[in-house]
């Protein structure tokens, strides 16, 4: 699944704060959507597990987002794949990541494409 497979909806889902506009916004969601989860073959943000970005304005940047399942033995790799992703975007500097919990990740926050491609 690739980056040009987001529809306008999974890109609105996404909650962007601070120092962001719009395009800047789909930058670092298309890059984001490079990151696929090892287990399931789907990029990050086509499943979901993207809750919102914030960026201050010396362009240090967080990425809010969950996993499919707590306890996920793949998480440090996730995140470290997460800021490779956005280490190329001229306008983002240090990245952080949080992994919650609350709201936890359902079904339901899957892309279309996401749904299909997994045969829901």
């Amino acid at each position: 699944m690739t980056e040009e497979m987001l529809d306008e909806q999974t890109m609105d889902e996404i909650t962007a704060e601070g120092e962001i506009d719009g395009q800047l916004k789909e930058k670092i969601v298309r890059a984001l959507a490079t990151v696929e989860d090892p287990e399931l073959g789907i990029d990050i943000v086509n499943l979901g597990l993207v809750y919102g970005i914030e960026r201050e304005k010396n362009g240090d940047t967080r990425v809010t987002m969950t996993l499919t399942a707590v306890g996920c033995p793949l998480a440090g790799m996730i995140v470290s794949l997460v800021k490779e992703a956005l280490e190329d975007i001229q306008e983002v500097n240090n990245v952080e990541v949080d992994i919650i919990w609350d709201p936890p990740w359902t079904k339901e926050r899957m892309s279309r494409t996401a749904r299909i491609a997994l045969g829901m």
